[in-house]
C-alpha cells in the first residue's frame, strides 16, 4: 500500500491501521514507510535495517529532536481494517493500533513530509517488536548496533498519552520471595511446617504498604508495591513445604535500580518472618527522570500550553534517558484502551498533537 504522508494525519492514521503489522510481521508496514519517506520527504537520509526505518536531516541546527515510534501492534482482534465513526462530539477512528501507536506514527510521518525547514534537526526512528519481550525490541537493537542514531537533545516517543505530555517513566522491579517448610499430612498438621503460612507476615506488610509520592520537575510520581502472584501447594491433604510470592515494585525515577532493589529487600526483611525469606530479582528496568528543566524539553512543554504529568508505567523513554537524552511520551489516544478490541482514537486528539509538534518544530504545514 502506498502512503500519502501529506494527507491529513488522521487519514494517514487510518491508512497505517489497514496495514497489518503484528509483532514480528512488520515487513509490509516498514516497506510502506520506507518508500514514502524516500519519495515524499526532502533533505532526509533514510536507512532501512531489518524492519526498522530511520531517517534524519542534517541542516546544521543547534538542536536535534528525536521522534520515535514503534510500527508493531498486538494481535489483531477482528479490528482491521479501520472503521471511521462520525459522532456529535467528534469523529473517531477505530482499529488495531489506532491508539498504540499508529496515530502517533502518522503525526511524525506527516511532519517529516510537510516541514521542509524545521527549526530543529530531526531524527525519525520507526521500530519493530515493541509489543513483545524486551529482548526483541527494535529500539534496543538500534541502541546496541547503531547507537549514534539515538543521539539528540530531546526525544519524543509517540506513545498514547491522551494528548498530554507524560514525562519520564517509573522503573519496574520484580522479585520472587520464597520459603520452605516441612511436608506432612493435614490430619497431622502439627508434624509439618506450612510454607504458605510463612508468607503471611510479608503479605500483611504489602497490604499495609503506604506508597511514597515524590515531585520531580513538577511531576508527581506515586510508587506501588504489590504481590502479583503466589505459588504453593502440593495436594488437598498435604501441608506444603514450598511457597513463593512474586512482588512488583513500580518506583519513582529518582531511585536507581540498585536503590530500588535495596529498598524492596529492606521492606521484605522488616516484615514478620521476613528475615527467613529468600529473595531473587527476576526483572529490573530503571525509570527515566522527566528532564523538563532541560531547555529543549521546556520549550516542548510551552508549546503544549504547559500541560504535562508524570508517566505511570515503563516505556522506551527509559532507554533514551539512560543515554542522557531528556525524553517524554506524547501521542494521541487514551492509553487505558490500548490493545482492546474496540481500540479507537479521537480525530481531534490527532490534530491537537500535530498542532503542538508543528508549533514546536517550526515551519509551515
Amino acid at each position: 500500500m502506498a502512503l500519502d504522508l501529506r494527507a491529513d494525519p488522521a487519514v494517514l492514521t487510518a491508512a497505517l491501521i489497514d496495514i497489518r503489522s503484528e509483532s514480528r510481521d512488520e515487513a509490509a508496514i516498514a516497506d510502506a514507510v520506507e518508500a514514502a519517506l524516500r519519495e515524499q520527504t526532502d533533505g532526509f537520509e533514510v536507512v532501512r535495517d531489518g524492519n526498522r526505518v530511520l531517517a534524519r536531516t542534517d541542516l546544521g541546527r543547534e538542536r536535534r529532536v528525536l521522534l520515535a515510534g514503534h510500527l508493531d501492534t498486538v494481535p489483531i482482534a477482528d479490528n482491521v481494517p479501520h472503521r471511521w465513526e462520525s459522532a456529535p462530539e467528534g469523529d473517531i477512528i477505530h482499529g488495531c493500533g489506532s491508539v498504540d501507536m499508529k496515530s502517533g506514527d502518522a503525526v511524525f510521518l506527516h511532519l517529516a513530509a510537510t516541514l521542509p525547514q524545521p527549526r530543529h534537526d530531526l531524527t525519525l526512528v520507526f521500530y519493530d517488536c515493541e509489543e513483545i519481550a524486551a529482548q526483541y525490541n527494535g529500539l534496543g537493537v538500534i541502541e546496541r548496533e547503531m547507537p549514534h542514531w539515538l543521539d539528540a537533545d530531546v526525544a519524543i516517543l509517540g506513545e498514547p498519552t491522551g494528548g498530554l505530555i507524560e514525562a519520564g517513566c517509573q522503573g519496574t522491579l520484580r522479585v520472587r520471595v520464597s520459603t520452605t517448610g516441612t511436608r506432612a499430612h493435614t490430619a497431622r498438621a502439627w508434624m509439618g511446617d506450612n510454607a504458605i503460612h510463612r508468607l503471611g507476615g510479608l503479605l500483611g506488610a504489602l497490604a499495609a504498604y503506604e506508597p511514597r509520592r515524590v515531585d520531580i520537575d513538577g511531576c508527581e510520581y506515586r510508587e506501588g508495591l504489590q504481590a502479583v502472584a503466589v505459588t504453593g501447594g502440593v495436594a488437598g491433604n498435604v501441608v506444603p513445604d514450598e511457597a513463593s510470592v512474586d512482588v512488583n515494585f513500580r518506583f519513582a525515577p529518582d531511585r536507581s535500580a540498585e536503590q530500588a532493589v535495596e529498598y524492596v529487600r529492606e521492606v521484605i526483611a522488616s516484615a514478620p518472618g521476613g528475615d527467613e525469606l529468600a529473595v531473587e530479582v527476576t526483572d529490573l528496568a530503571p525509570g527515566a527522570l522527566p528532564g523538563l528543566s532541560n531547555p529543549a524539553a521546556a520549550e516542548l512543554v510551552a508549546a503544549a500550553d504547559g500541560r504535562f504529568r508524570a508517566k505511570f508505567g515503563w516505556t522506551d523513554v527509559a532507554r533514551l534517558a539512560a543515554r542522557g537524552v531528556p525524553a517524554v511520551n506524547f501521542g494521541p489516544g487514551d492509553p487505558s484502551i490500548a490493545h482492546m478490541r474496540d481500540e479507537h482514537v479521537p480525530v481531534a486528539q490527532i490534530h491537537e498533537v500535530h498542532r503542538v509538534l508543528r508549533d514546536y518544530l517550526g515551519g509551515q504545514s
